[in-house]
């Protein structure tokens, strides 16, 4: 029986990034929380269904990462402006705060993780990724 070939060293790699957020007391995050809140740094306010894009939560563990956040006032959830079905996802000041802390952090792992990682090879891996993130026919 062949190997699986890609799928255990992704899922290697999302428990290298979970023990790592863990060992960091300073932020108190799980990997979840953690990466909204990244996005939400790069990217600013956003729509819930743009953050379910993103990462692909089902719909009720997404909920559950915002109702986390939203408790320790790191996020504030609103109806949205152009489209009252939409709610968007807004850092407070302690949550900007706390975000920063977690993309420098997550910045630092992937930095010194890929260090001396040549471009080629990068842009290599976003493609294998890609290909496993929308595999052709297999999800709806």
């Amino acid at each position: 029986m062949k190997p699986l070939v890609a799928i255990p060293k992704v899922e290697r790699v999302t428990h290298a990034v979970a023990l790592y957020l863990a060992g960091r007391t300073d932020l108190d995050v799980s990997q979840a929380e953690a990466h909204v809140l990244a996005y939400l740094h790069v990217h600013g306010d956003a729509r819930i269904n743009a953050i379910h894009a993103e990462f692909g939560h089902r719909r009720s563990t997404l909920t559950s990462v915002l109702d986390r956040l939203e408790a320790r006032g790191a996020i504030k959830r609103a109806p949205d402006a152009g489209n009252r079905r939409s709610v968007v996802v807004s850092l407070t000041r302690s949550g900007r705060t706390l975000s920063a802390c977690v993309y420098d952090a997550l910045r630092d792992f992937e930095e010194t993780a890929l260090r001396n990682c040549p471009a080629t090879d990068l842009a290599a891996f976003a493609r294998v990724i890609e290909r496993l993130r929308r595999p052709d026919g297999l999800l709806k």
